[in-house]
Parts: C-alpha cells; sequence; structure tokens
C-alpha cells in the first residue's frame, strides 16, 4: 500500500513556508492600510501575526526534514553545498522568529502596538530575503548538484507511480519532435 506522506518529504513541504514569506509582507502592508480605515488593530494585524506563525511552524518543519535526509544527499552532493542551504534555512527561522516576536507587540494597544506593526511590517521585508536564500541554495542543490538523484530510480528504469518501477521503452529516450535524446 503507497502511504500518504512523500518520500523523501522535505521537497513537499519546503514551498509552504516560501510561499508564506511572499504573501505575509503583503498582509502586513494591508493590515497597516486597513487599521488606518478605521479596522479594529487587533483583529486586522492578528491575520498577519497568524501568518506568521504558521510561517514559523512550516518553516521548523521543512528544516526538521531537510536534517532528516541530509545523510542521504550527502551521498550525492558536497557538504558545503548542503552546509550552506541549513545555514540560510537556519537563518530564515531566526529572522521569522524574531519578526514574529516584534509583531506580538503589535497586538498591544496605542503607540507600543502601532510601533510594533510597523516594525514587524519592515521585518517582513527581511523575512522575504532571507525566504529567496534558502530557496535559492536549496534550488541549487537541485538543479545544479543534482540532490534528486539521491532519490532517483535506478538507470534503465522509469515511475510509474508509486513503489512500480518498469523498463524504459525506447520511445521514452525521444523528444517532443521524435529525435533521440
Amino acid at each position: 500500500m503507497q502511504s500518504l506522506i512523500p518520500d523523501p518529504l522535505h521537497p513537499a513541504v519546503v514551498h509552504l513556508p516560501v510561499a508564506l514569506a511572499v504573501l505575509v509582507p503583503i498582509f502586513a502592508i494591508g493590515a497597516l492600510v486597513f487599521i488606518r480605515r478605521g479596522a479594529r488593530p487587533r483583529t486586522a494585524w492578528g491575520v498577519t501575526v497568524a501568518l506568521l506563525g504558521a510561517l514559523m511552524v512550516s518553516a521548523w518543519v521543512s528544516l526538521q526534514t531537510g536534517e532528516q535526509q541530509e545523510e542521504r544527499v550527502e551521498e550525492v552532493v558536497s557538504e558545503q553545498s548542503i552546509g550552506t542551504h541549513e545555514e540560510a534555512a537556519e537563518a530564515f527561522l531566526v529572522v521569522t522568529a524574531i519578526v514574529l516576536t516584534v509583531a506580538l507587540t503589535g497586538l498591544a494597544p496605542g503607540r507600543i502596538g502601532l510601533a510594533g506593526r510597523w516594525a514587524a511590517t519592515i521585518g517582513t521585508v527581511a523575512i522575504l530575503g532571507a525566504g529567496w536564500r534558502v530557496g535559492h541554495t536549496g534550488g541549487l542543490l537541485v538543479y545544479r548538484d543534482g540532490a534528486a538523484s539521491a532519490y532517483a530510480s535506478p538507470a534503465g528504469t522509469r515511475s510509474v507511480g508509486g513503489d512500480v518501477e518498469q523498463p524504459r521503452r525506447d520511445d521514452d529516450r525521444r523528444g517532443a519532435g521524435g529525435e533521440r535524446r
């Protein structure tokens, strides 16, 4: 029976924190606009805080799954490349934790809340930058360094879903125009 949990898990979960890193600045700016137009600060800003919390959890899960799969990928990729990606992921998690902490002060009333909301909104730009860096280094691992080959099917077979492998056919090796690859 095929598991509902993908293997490897890391590539399946890393896209959520990257997407949230893009969305959080938009929601933070939107919350500031809504508050300025009369929305209740705790309600409007609460959405941003919730997104930052989800970002924090998803970034932590991504870091944990990456560490679990590190040894297997080290068989095909240099430790230096993996280390660069791991450091970027750890920095992303730290920046997110700091901005989330600051954003929580944005729930306070008065000037403290106002300052917290503005500081956290500026901090979301740092999250976006850190998210770009971790995504870029991960992309380099996969596309430049061949990290996915640690999980690739053996030569001469093709995956047709699940755990079933079938021999390659000659037409599988032809390009879109029918030419041999």
